[in-house]
């Protein structure tokens, strides 16, 4: 199944729910700066599933290079006309850029207030140095002022380097405290994540980081707060 078939996966994983009720919420991708943009959520969106879309801006690999501006960036105006739809439709936006790109994401956002948006991989902190967790930190409170923008604790596996308990602890537990617990969801991302750690060693992992918090802040961050965002029957 090629990128250009942008629907293809919806139809394939809406006949996988047929089968074996599961999936239970779809979020597809769409080219944003797209002219057939809107044709192409129409047609995802005849699919009862279908809640929302996650397709990637271009951005720079390192904070000191020079921005895209650009086709397919966040300061393209078809790209931002694409994102703009979404909320015509009801659906939602999966962003996934790091950390220094939040800000011209704020930026975007605090324009489409009626678009629900959940930043990926907790704003990509790969940088664990003491300079590199403050830029992200701030960035993160910078996107945290848009109130509806929510957070996935997810993907935080570094370059050669194991996920552990230690190397992960602040940056979740300083996620959570920039965004509440109200916004805050875990995401495993597998089966990319299992480049760096099991399943099962992340899930206990982060019930260990997590134990300190009552039972229904457990329950709104691994279960509740998604299937609010994603509107799931649970």
């Amino acid at each position: 199944m090629g990128r250009s078939n942008q629907v293809g996966e919806t139809i394939w994983l809406t006949k996988m729910n047929a089968k074996y009720k599961m999936p239970n919420a779809i979020v597809g991708h769409v080219w944003l700066a797209e002219k057939n943009c809107e044709e192409v959520l129409i047609r995802h969106n005849k699919h009862a599933l279908f809640r929302g879309v996650r397709s990637k801006p271009l951005t720079s690999s390192h904070p000191d290079d020079e921005f895209p501006k650009g086709p397919g960036s966040m300061h393209d105006g078809a790209w931002k006309n694409g994102l703009s739809i979404l909320p015509e439709y009801n659906l939602s936006f999966d962003l996934r850029v790091p950390y220094w790109h939040l800000y011209e994401a704020a930026q975007v956002i605090s324009e489409l207030s009626q678009l629900s948006v959940v930043l990926n991989h907790t704003g990509f902190p790969w940088d664990r140095s003491p300079k590199g967790l403050s830029a992200w930190r701030h960035a993160m409170k910078v996107i945290s002022q848009c109130p509806n923008v929510s957070l996935k604790i997810s993907e935080l596996g570094l370059k050669d380097a194991e996920w552990t308990i230690d190397s992960n602890r602040d940056v979740i537990l300083d996620a959570i405290d920039i965004f509440g617990v109200n916004r805050c969801m875990w995401a495993s991302n597998f089966p990319v994540a299992g480049l760096r750690v099991s399943y099962e060693s992340q899930l206990l992992g982060m019930l260990e980081i997590l134990s300190h918090l009552p039972k229904p802040d457990i329950d709104r961050v691994f279960k509740l707060n998604a299937a609010r965002f994603y509107k799931i029957d649970l």
